[in-house]
């Protein structure tokens, strides 16, 4: 029997958690153009250029902090007629739970460079489900796109813009008005 501890994490393990946690609150709070590496730095207590010698440089940093998955449910997992809701009450979960995308929508609507790495996320991840649910599969990426239109809207109006009459939806009312649109978007045939 080999009584001998686990290793102890690495210092710069440590520091570089301290590091994302700090960028993903200030990217989140600032956006990407008010975020500084300064204030980064400070706020994991540490010097700014640790920040640059483990992430090279802001963008980075930004790509390394806001590095998402969607965990998005497996297609076959559900009857593919409750796509809708099932994806709608999935984002609504992942935007209650997860600040990161709040920053990325954030600063994916000021700075090109966030706007990429959203779309990135967004086609890397959507997409294949789209694909598998979609009728037309060379439409698939139209229809994720509108699809991510949907979701980024509500996140937008509820969690960033902070809409009262969005705010106050229920997550079933949400569900309700929303699911079908998104489920219109992913599986009906077009003329």
């Amino acid at each position: 029997m080999n009584d001998t501890a686990p290793p102890a994490p690495r210092r710069s393990d440590a520091t570089r958690h301290a590091i994302l946690r700090a960028a993903r609150e200030r990217f989140a709070a600032d956006g990407y153009d008010g975020a500084t590496i300064r204030a980064i730095a400070k706020d994991a207590r540490i010097d700014p250029s640790m920040v640059m010698r483990y992430y090279g440089s802001k963008e980075g940093l930004y790509a390394a902090a806001l590095d998402v998955d969607l965990r998005l449910p497996d297609p076959g997992a559900f009857d593919a007629r409750e796509v809708g809701r099932v994806l709608v009450s999935h984002f609504l979960d992942l935007w209650e739970e997860n600040e990161m995308l709040t920053a990325m929508l954030r600063v994916g609507t000021t700075n090109q460079a966030g706007a990429e790495r959203m779309q990135g996320v967004f086609r890397d991840q959507l997409l294949p489900l789209a694909r598998h649910v979609c009728p037309r599969p060379e439409e698939a990426g139209t229809r994720a796109a509108l699809c991510a239109s949907q979701v980024l809207g509500l996140a937008l109006t509820r969690y960033v813009l902070r809409f009262p009459p969005t705010v106050a939806l229920s997550r079933e009312e949400i569900v309700e008005w929303m699911g079908p649109t998104v489920q219109r978007y992913l599986t009906a045939h077009r003329a």
